[in-house]
């Protein structure tokens, strides 16, 4: 155990934080949080952090409740007098927002970057980033993590010699690709077109995957009608399975009775983001033993890059 190290969490990643406390082998840090009638809220460090090196551990999932609740600690634990104080964020919500893609829209992703420095934190650690450019709207450091570290043993044990990679989107071919060169498999992509956000309107499929064992790769599933109709279309195209390794189950709207209703075979998470529900088709892999052997890295000054197995 680490002198110095004091690892807190926020309200929507308790029962992460808790495991990445263990694993790192200290008792996870006393917050308490005061509401108000009106839904105001204020959390208070309820031991001291003066000296201490701070990890606040705290998804920012909608609704932005999360968010606030985060910087408000971080602010609160900077008026203690921490020595650092490193914001532990394994899933970076409005991270979506990493540019103006029309006109009169916010970079929502930038505006938390900025919010999160003015607030005081020293570094952030997060994983699988929407975009990798979104490290550059910090001024400090910024650990990203990949989940390929915990999904690509899991991936070693399906790979019979029949196993395919696939991308759900253009957008996601760099990543599934990587895997694919990674585990020596062939690649297919899937060609999707939006008339509005978070609903697919037409999808195509770039590739063969008759007779395939087919992996997709993607970062978030979402509203998982893009996974849904991509696993839908690869068994069409003659696939003998799909599966999907998704690094965040935002799963929202109807996520979950598409997944039930859909030909995918396993639908793979990691606990990111906690599960509102549970399903037979979803297994969630926990991140925390890698983030708390980052910390202790951190901590004690020595490498991450041998986590890095696919970036």
């Amino acid at each position: 155990m680490s002198i110095g190290v004091k690892i807190f969490s926020g309200r929507a990643s308790q029962h992460l934080a808790e495991q990445i406390a263990t694993s790192y082998g200290v008792s996870l840090g006393d917050v308490k949080v005061m509401e108000f009638s009106d839904g105001e809220f204020q959390p208070s460090f309820e031991e001291t952090v003066r000296g201490q090196d701070v990890f606040i551990v705290q998804s920012t999932m909608p609704p932005s409740d999360n968010l606030f609740e985060l910087l408000l600690m971080v602010d609160a634990a900077k008026r203690a007098s921490a020595r650092k104080i490193i914001a532990v964020i394994p899933y970076f919500g409005f991270a979506r927002q990493d540019r103006k893609d029309k006109p009169r829209v916010a970079i929502g992703a930038k505006l938390v970057a900025n919010m999160l420095m003015a607030a005081g934190v020293d570094r952030l650690m997060t994983m699988d980033l929407h975009a990798d450019q979104i490290q550059g709207f910090f001024e400090v450091p910024v650990d990203h993590l990949f989940a390929s570290t915990i999904f690509f043993p899991e991936m070693e044990k399906l790979n019979n010699g029949n196993l395919i990679m696939a991308a759900p989107d253009a957008g996601g071919a760099k990543r599934a690709n990587s895997y694919a060169k990674k585990l020596d498999t062939g690649l297919a992509i899937c060609h999707k077109q939006r008339k509005k956000a978070n609903e697919v309107a037409e999808m195509t499929v770039i590739g063969d995957v008759a007779g395939k064992d087919v992996i997709l790769i993607d970062d978030m599933c979402d509203t998982a009608g893009t996974l849904t109709k991509a696993a839908d279309l690869f068994i069409e195209k003659g696939a003998k399975s799909v599966r999907a390794f998704c690094t965040h189950a935002v799963l929202s709207g109807p996520a979950y009775e598409r997944i039930e209703n859909s030909k995918l075979t396993e639908l793979i998470v990691t606990d990111t983001i906690p599960l509102s529900q549970k399903s037979d088709k979803i297994r969630v892999l926990s991140v925390a033993d890698l983030f708390s052997d980052v910390i202790r890295r951190m901590v004690n000054n020595q490498s991450i890059s041998s986590h890095f197995i696919i970036s």
